[in-house]
């Protein structure tokens, strides 16, 4: 490749995607992406951001970040997969688009200034597995906002995870590759394990390349969120549920919010 994603020194990786990366868009080709993408623009214009630096936080293959970019806003994608990185740049490559890539841990990613807005979509901070580790993310993003700019994202709550996908097993087959996907979740740590097992078909003899991965993720409550943007300074301004669109639940299996920065002035303001 031309171009490579920078990656800052230091701290601690999360799990990251390795071989699932190189199948991750194959049986992701059904997300609603073009859905979730209308409905952050659509958020994003409300508050009177039409245009501008947008960091997409846990960007993954790029797909939403390449969608905003698409829509005239300048993109900038953070993620800590080298390899989930590496898709996002090929397509970068294909479209042309003006994106930056950083290769970085969210618990302490880096920018080089502000931006008018943060969005975080498809449960990346479900990764974040400790509170406090969570609220510090936040208090990045806070720091990292314009003055009054916007934070929108989504989580998968305890619910989803001990009543929906704990304990289950999801699989698929397709004659590119195919994965088994086995939940194991524990109630009390509230940690969700993912034991991944991917079947790659290699096109230079049609075998198939087999590779294993772990993932975790915390299932969080809805207070839990909203006390870490306390917690780093934010001001929470809704939430919705993220499959209905309506009034959170106790049901709620995943949940978008929009917090705003807090603490910076305006230069009209000083």
């Amino acid at each position: 490749m031309a171009e490579t994603a920078e990656n800052r020194e230091g701290g601690t990786e999360m799990e990251s995607y390795g071989g699932f990366a190189d199948v991750y868009d194959l049986f992701m080709d059904e997300t609603p992406y073009d859905e979730w993408g209308a409905f952050i623009v659509k958020c994003l214009k409300e508050q009177g951001i039409e245009k501008g630096l947008v960091l997409d936080l846990g960007c993954g293959t790029g797909t939403l970040t390449e969608y905003l970019a698409k829509k005239g806003y300048d993109m900038i994608g953070v993620d800590s997969s080298y390899d989930m990185l590496d898709k996002a740049l090929q397509k970068k490559e294909r479209s042309g688009l003006d994106i930056l890539y950083l290769c970085q841990d969210m618990r302490e990613f880096e920018l080089y200034g502000t931006v008018r807005a943060v969005i975080s979509i498809c449960d990346s901070l479900n990764y974040i597995t400790d509170f406090e580790e969570l609220a510090g993310v936040f208090s990045l993003v806070n720091n990292y906002l314009d003055p009054k700019g916007l934070f929108l994202f989504d989580f998968n709550t305890d619910y989803k995870y001990r009543e929906i996908i704990g304990e289950c097993v999801i699989a698929e087959n397709r004659e590119e590759g195919s994965f088994i996907w086995e939940n194991s979740y524990d109630d009390v740590s509230r940690i969700n394990e993912y034991d991944l097992t991917i079947f790659k078909r290699i096109e230079e003899n049609g075998l198939f390349e087999k590779t294993e991965e772990v993932h975790l993720q915390r299932g969080y409550t809805f207070s839990e969120v909203k006390e870490a943007l306390e917690q780093a300074g934010m001001v929470f301004e809704w939430a919705m549920d993220a499959d209905t669109r309506k009034e959170v639940t106790k049901e709620s299996g995943r949940i978008y919010i929009l917090a705003r920065e807090q603490g910076k002035a305006k230069p009209n303001d000083i």
